[in-house]
């Protein structure tokens, strides 16, 4: 008869009827009772497993040790390790001094041993001070973790008696439970499982992994540490120096870059192998996010008011943080990538700086008739924007017969095989020249076969004889490969810059047949790094992945105005100061006659660099001299190479080589 609840939708009660009657009670304490009974025997199967209270408090106890003890930290290491070298060297040098027989050796070896042992010292007391700030933390931390239940447990036995130590022993078990609650296995806290991906120090263990897991090294191979595992100085990566086990060769190594990359949790661009001194030696670098993903790199050259080419000139920022500056001093480069990947940038790091040396004559010539050198225009001595392969043939005749022995009667005056900066700062005639090619294969496609195999020829010959006397080839190019840049000239470039490439052969081809299957393949350089490539020196050391200085168009602009002033006031901007016929017409007769024959040659255009006596006799008689073919040859002495005839308007004929023209009139002008 007991009037139940409806439910609102229909007809049927909340509660059934039949649980309140003794039969539906009896029902329920059964059930109640089976529910019971399961959950013991869970709480006793979850007993034996991680889940279990004993396993959390037996985890909360070995966290709050581990967060007491502490770890070490790489500084500790490190200072360890510094400790360790300069007491074996204090050591050594003490050995030395003592079985050094010689006076002033002996005083010098004693001097050597003192500092060494001062080194010492320091190094010494630095490991003590950092274990005992380590030491410090731990009574710090213990005091906190072991200091404070105990307080409270003892506290609450002496005010509640047996009951108040149970409960506070009780109460402490439970914060341990709380604290090793998640069920993490004792593999899951392994250091070696652990990586540089998910923000953990990097340690030998976890490196020995790596190599394993990537099968460089077998399970039962390790890794021997050179240096301990530390941060860089500017605390953006990892890195490290070890050898490889006995008989490894390095290559197998950088082989497995995206393998060790992998192992470690981290992009394949933030891991760097580099190769160390000796072959199975290792330098690793990890970088803690992807390098050179941030904003461009103001160059130094803004701050600089005069640059000097025969030093070294600053061209880019490495992994490390590190400014790279690379001396051009009888080299030569190829710079290439796909487009967009920066090489304009590249290019204008040694344009800028060579524009900065107001001695320094340039030659650009740009095969995409781009804007890229429009802005130097002003100060470069010859140039083509046009992308005309005739204009870049004129360019490298001028330079071939005019560039080059000017500077082999220099070379050979100073008694030199070569110009040096010694003899720049002791006679302002030797100075440097730039040759920058932009797109070889656009002007090769532009011209016929026959321009083509003269601009080739007269290029190597360039790159070849230049080197030494001063003359600094750069190639740039989209596409590397052999109809970009001529085999024979690309290989005999010294320095070379890989940014982003399609493919692996595409890098080789910038910096050689190999190095992209050693580890250096610009393939792997992402898009979002722009002005990143693959760099070589060209001095021996191994490539390194370097970012190019960024000027924009406005600091460009300001750099050049500082460049055209500082060729203004020394006279150096094309065009300006007495030419070398306007010098030799003051120079009595002879030097007039001189004059009368390069003024021969500039009417018929620097392409010609020969010609007839009889037109030479013209031109001088024209100009108001007397001379007869005797006089000349008297003036001009030729050899008998340079008394053969050629041909010239369907005769062959002899005559004169411009570049003997022009070195006579040099030596006149340096006669007393």
């Amino acid at each position: 008869d007991t009037e139940l609840p409806l439910d609102p939708t229909g007809d049927l009660p909340f509660i059934p009827a039949w649980t309140r009657t003794p039969e539906g009670r009896k029902a329920a304490g059964s059930r109640a009772a089976r529910r019971a009974r399961r959950a013991a025997r869970r709480w006793a199967a979850r007993q034996r497993t991680d889940r279990g209270h004993t396993a959390q408090i037996r985890r909360g106890t070995r966290r709050t040790h581990e967060w007491v003890v502490g770890f070490h930290g790489v500084h500790v290491q490190a200072a360890a390790h510094q400790a360790h070298t300069a007491t074996r060297e204090a050591r050594e040098a003490a050995r030395r001094a003592r079985y050094t027989v010689m006076p002033k050796q002996r005083e010098a070896a004693r001097v050597a041993a003192d500092r060494a042992q001062t080194a010492a010292m320091s190094a010494v007391q630095a490991h003590k001070q950092a274990k005992r700030e380590v030491r410090r933390g731990r009574l710090l931390r213990g005091s906190l973790a072991y200091g404070t239940p105990l307080l409270a447990d003892t506290a609450a036995a002496l005010e509640f008696g047996g009951i108040g130590l149970a409960g506070g022993i009780l109460a402490t078990l439970s914060v341990a439970a709380w604290i090793g609650r998640k069920p993490l296995t004792e593999e899951s806290w392994d250091l070696e499982r652990r990586s540089v991906g998910d923000g953990d120090r990097m340690d030998e263990p976890m490196l020995n992994r790596a190599y394993q897991d990537a099968k460089v090294i077998t399970a039962d191979q390790v890794l021997t540490m050179v240096t301990p595992c530390m941060p860089s100085a500017d605390g953006q990566a990892w890195q490290a120096v070890f050898d490889l086990p006995s008989g490894m060769p390095t290559r197998k190594a950088l082989n497995a870059k995206e393998s060790i990359a992998g192992a470690l949790g981290v992009a394949v661009q933030q891991l760097h192998q580099a190769r160390g001194d000796r072959e199975g030696r290792i330098h690793l670098r990890v970088s803690l996010r992807l390098p050179f993903t941030g904003g461009p790199v103001q160059g130094p050259l803004l701050a600089m008011e005069r640059v000097d080419m025969w030093q070294p000139i600053p061209m880019g920022v490495n992994l490390r943080g590190e400014s790279v500056w690379t001396s051009w001093v009888e080299r030569s480069g190829l710079f290439g990538g796909e487009p967009g990947s920066g090489k304009s940038a590249g290019a204008n790091d040694l344009l800028l700086a060579a524009a900065l040396d107001p001695t320094v004559r340039m030659y650009l010539a740009d095969g995409k008739a781009g804007a890229d050198i429009t802005p130097f225009e002003p100060i470069a001595t010859m140039y083509d924007t046009d992308g005309d392969p005739e204009r870049l043939l004129e360019i490298l005749e001028h330079i071939w017969t005019a560039e080059v022995p000017e500077r082999r009667a220099l070379a050979k005056e100073h008694g030199s095989r070569k110009l040096t900066a010694d003899m720049a700062a002791r006679d302002p005639r030797v100075c440097q020249a730039v040759l920058l090619v932009d797109e070889w294969s656009s002007y090769g496609a532009a011209a016929d076969r026959k321009t083509r195999e003269e601009m080739e020829r007269l290029l190597r010959l360039i790159v070849q004889q230049g080197r030494a006397l001063g003359i600094v080839t750069l190639a740039a190019t989209q596409k590397p490969d052999a109809d970009s840049v001529p085999t024979g000239i690309r290989d005999i470039l010294s320095i070379r810059w890989a940014m982003r490439c399609l493919t692996p052969e595409a890098s080789d081809t910038i910096l050689g047949r190999g190095y992209a299957s050693a580890g250096h393949n610009a393939q792997e350089i992402l898009k979002s790094q722009r002005g990143v490539g693959i760099y070589m020196d060209g001095e021996g050391a191994e490539p390194d992945l370097t970012r190019s200085y960024y000027y924009d168009d406005d600091e460009v602009a300001v750099i050049l105005e500082r460049a055209y002033k500082l060729r203004a006031d020394l006279g150096t901007l094309p065009g300006s100061g007495p030419t070398l016929a306007d010098q030799l017409r003051g120079r009595g007769v002879d030097g007039q006659i001189l004059a009368a024959l390069l003024d021969a040659f500039d009417r018929h255009g620097e392409a010609v660099d020969w010609l007839p006596g009889s037109v030479l006799l013209d031109a001088v008689r024209a100009a108001g001299l007397d001379v007869t073919p005797e006089r000349l040859a008297a003036l001009v002495v030729r050899s008998d190479a340079d008394k053969r005839k050629r041909e010239w308007e369907g005769s062959r004929v002899a005559g004169y080589p411009r570049a003997l023209v022009l070195d006579t009139g040099r030596r006149y002008l340096e006669r007393p």
